[in-house]
């Protein structure tokens, strides 16, 4: 699998979204009729796709409408929501900012510390519209800010960083404890990121409820360009999702692997659940919703990093409700809205009835696929050559 590079050194092939196409079996179903939901824990919901904790993303009405709808939104404790009373007055500050302004004014911005009350104030404020409040925050913040978050009746807890894993080397201060904390929390805790088989199954064996899968693919992400990290995300789905099998084998306990970043359009979501991906985590497509908090703005959870931020401030637009980005009807035709509707129609085209059988579909090396007769969408920027 792997080739020479150089002396002494061998490198594996990785493939990403666009390296690759789904190929349709001897049966076809009603799109109507296929099975899209998943299970986290005893959690089932109907749409395989998460909101990304990002503050241009998701806050606390965004977390309300998509819970509505059967998806989930994570709601980021590490940010804006969180550190200011009213959030919509620093949104705007970022919203405004010029491109050579807007890194520095996010730093600043988040220097402000988290307020503890803010944090069961958010929780409190999904909770009372009767959807699940998911939440997230880093590795460093999770036993704190846990502790407030499940007091509060938060449904699922997300420990996520840059890279995670279960044996994080330090003498600077205590390493936080993934295995006691999952054992501890009595909710669902998911953890990411991670690109291998091998980390993948320590954190299912840590106690992990469902992995996050992928370093540095996002649209408002700069951590391949800053620390040269990263495995394209079809790779790194398969090899996560083969290290869930392998667990679920041995231990009898299904650990879904969650896709998480690099899917601007519905294709992208089909080949991420075609590679093993249970569900998928999305991040532009969603801050294009009219509900979206960041104003057509969008930036990289580590943008507000003091020392060496590792993403961008991005404009991606207003395109649309999140029910039409989620459900339809879709107004465009780039494959940007009703992504579940993409979903449900390549299933039935490729005979796939659930999530699991998706699993299963063929999958062919493919590298003029997005290119092949496009050459009037590429010339004038349309459809699949915007």
């Amino acid at each position: 699998m792997a080739d020479w590079i150089g002396i002494n050194r061998r490198a594996r092939r990785c493939y990403g979204f666009d390296e690759v196409a789904l190929v349709p079996g001897d049966r076809t179903v009603n799109p109507n009729e296929v099975d899209t939901s998943w299970k986290i824990g005893k959690m089932t919901f109907d749409i395989p796709i998460l909101a990304a904790s990002m503050d241009g993303v998701v806050n606390v009405k965004f977390a309300v409408e998509m819970g509505k709808l059967g998806g989930i939104a994570v709601l980021n404790l590490d940010g804006i929501q969180t550190r200011y009373e009213n959030p919509d007055e620093i949104l705007d500050q970022i919203a405004s900012a010029t491109p050579d302004e807007a890194t520095k004014l996010i730093q600043s911005l988040y220097m402000k510390p988290v307020k503890d009350a803010l944090i069961a104030k958010r929780v409190d404020e999904i909770k009372k519209h009767k959807v699940p409040a998911i939440v997230s925050c880093i590795p460093q913040n999770a036993k704190k800010f846990g502790d407030i978050a499940i007091e509060a009746g938060c449904d699922m807890f997300v420990i996520q960083s840059t890279v995670a894993t279960v044996r994080h080397v330090a003498t600077e201060y205590k390493a936080f404890d993934l295995e006691k904390f999952c054992k501890e929390a009595g909710i669902p805790v998911m953890v990411g990121n991670t690109v291998s088989y091998d980390v993948s199954l320590e954190l299912m064996e840590a106690g992990a409820s469902a992995i996050l899968v992928g370093i540095g693919p996002g649209a408002a992400c700069t951590s391949r360009g800053v620390l040269g990290i990263g495995v394209p995300q079809i790779t790194a789905t398969v090899d996560c999702a083969a290290a869930r099998d392998y667990h679920f084998k041995r231990k009898g306990k299904y650990v879904p692997i969650i896709t998480d970043g690099g899917m601007r359009i519905g294709g992208e979501i089909c080949k991420a659940i075609a590679a093993g991906g249970d569900a998928c985590m999305v991040g532009s497509a969603f801050a294009k919703a009219f509900e979206a908090p960041g104003r057509g703005y969008h930036w990289g959870m580590a943008t507000s990093n003091a020392n060496l931020p590792r993403g961008t401030r991005v404009k991606v637009g207003q395109a649309g409700t999140l029910k039409e980005i989620l459900l339809g009807p879709a107004k465009v035709d780039d494959g940007s809205q009703n992504l579940v509707g993409a979903l449900k129609t390549s299933m039935g085209s490729l005979g796939a009835s659930n999530i699991k059988e998706m699993h299963d579909v063929e999958i062919i090396i493919a590298h003029s696929f997005q290119s092949e007769g496009k050459v009037f969408q590429m010339s004038q920027k349309i459809g699949m050559g915007k």
